[in-house]
């Protein structure tokens, strides 16, 4: 098997060199999925795995535009169109300087399983630029998304393909965007989702992310008897889904102790209330502040520069910052701290050694493909809102949320189960390769 499995990557590398992130991604679901496959007639020897890390298409573009100061610009563009097996691609836009074809290949690769994991009928895909909308004025960033869409516009579409926000974009960019495509094909369809809801968004969309990873965590939990209430939880980053994910989290009555950023962590031992985290929300969604101005808010927390707060002791942690951020040897904090449960908000945000540590020392462990599903989840009632020309009630969509996230946590138990107990990685793995590679079969080699 070992064989195998090292003969499939190397296939892998050798077309895919120099991009780290996917080769991790890609290694990730190898371990467990090729095993299945082995055992399975109907998948061995259909070459459907490497069929599945080859993008269908791959879209490059240059993105000019011209700046306040008049200044000429140029970014790059991309949109990476991974399955449409099971649907129409469906996947984020990223503005960030890091992005490049490695990032979005893995993200749009993870999106694969994601998306069929929630059951509903998407496709994978995800894009973005390597620009950078933070710091910019809003004439600046309207000038360039007017740009990335002009270009990305023929390319998409409501039955083709439908980006969403993910980092960098918000509904500020969202709202550039829609305006552009709307302009450009002379028509008001979904083909975007993460829109306000005055033009066809869907309440819980920015709550979607961070509630769910929290569902999740709550489901693992139940499965061993016990709940999120009394527990005390570790959060980074300070984000969307950060902030949403330890609302969830206080709601159900954990008592939530970090968040951070890019410079560091916050650690409030009594805890971080609503009224912190509105301090917390207001700070990093208004001000475009800092977390470290936290302490000058509530001056009895602590602040810890440069550092993640893992070493912190939790019985619940939620990394929700940006892929790599919890590495092996804060693993082995978390397990030495006797942590309990371990969900993803971010898109893989632990690294190798810290995946296999947790396995294998049985911390619940909800990879990220699973627990972090909601928000795209979410885009998906969006988008059958928007068929519908109907909008749903936040209670109704919340509920709806909470089946999926019940649902792709009992398909990770179906196909999880191991001797010594529940291996969520493999369950979730299995589970999106199962729904994806049945369409594939049906529908022929294409």
């Amino acid at each position: 098997m070992e064989t195998i499995i090292n003969n499939f990557l190397n296939e892998v590398a050798s077309r895919n060199r120099n991009q780290p992130e996917f080769m991790q991604a890609v290694s990730e679901v190898v371990e467990t999925v090729v095993p299945y496959i082995v055992s399975q007639k109907i998948y061995y020897g259909q070459n459907i795995l490497l069929r599945m890390v080859e993008p269908e298409r791959v879209i490059s573009f240059r993105v000019a535009w011209i700046d306040e100061t008049g200044e000429i610009r140029v970014n790059r563009g991309y949109r990476v169109e991974m399955n449409s097996a099971i649907g129409p691609y469906k996947g984020g836009l990223r503005f960030h300087p890091n992005v490049n074809l490695s990032v979005l290949k893995f993200l749009a690769f993870e999106q694969i399983f994601k998306n069929a994991l929630t059951t509903l009928p998407m496709g994978a895909g995800k894009g973005g630029s390597d620009f950078d909308p933070k710091g910019k004025s809003d004439i600046d960033v309207m000038r360039f998304c007017q740009s990335f869409m002009t270009e990305l516009a023929r390319h998409i579409g409501p039955n083709r393909d439908i980006p969403a926000g993910d980092i960098g974009v918000g509904s500020r960019e969202i709202g550039y965007m829609f305006g552009q495509y709307k302009r450009l094909r002379n028509e008001f369809t979904g083909v975007l989702t993460g829109k306000g809801l005055t033009w066809g968004g869907s309440l819980i969309r920015s709550e979607a992310t961070g509630y769910g990873v929290v569902y999740f965590i709550e489901n693992m939990l139940q499965h061993v008897g016990q709940t999120i209430e009394g527990k005390t939880v570790v959060v980074s980053g300070s984000g969307n889904v950060a902030q949403y994910a330890a609302e969830k989290a206080i709601t159900m009555g954990g008592k939530v102790l970090t968040m951070s950023d890019s410079s560091g962590f916050i650690h409030d031992q009594d805890g971080i209330n609503q009224e912190k985290l509105n301090y917390i929300m207001d700070l990093k969604n208004n001000q475009r502040g800092r977390i470290r101005q936290y302490i000058e808010q509530y001056p009895k927390a602590s602040y810890h520069e440069g550092q993640t707060p893992w070493k912190i002791p939790c019985q619940i942690a939620i990394p929700c910052a940006t892929q790599n951020e919890l590495l092996e040897k804060d693993a082995l904090h978390l397990i030495k701290n006797q942590c309990l449960a371990v969900g993803e908000g971010a898109n893989m945000p632990s690294d190798h050694g810290a995946i296999h540590q947790f396995l294998n020392s049985k911390i619940l462990f909800a990879p990220g493909k699973a627990s972090n599903a909601g928000g795209v989840a979410v885009s998906g009632l969006e988008m059958a809102q928007n068929s519908l020309r109907f909008s749903w009630s936040r209670e109704e969509v919340n509920e709806r949320l909470k089946v999926i996230m019940n649902d792709i946590h009992q398909s990770c138990f179906v196909y999880g189960q191991e001797d010594q107990g529940i291996n969520y990685v493999k369950g979730a793995n299995i589970a999106g390769f199962v729904k994806v590679a049945d369409a594939m079969l049906a529908q022929g080699v294409v």
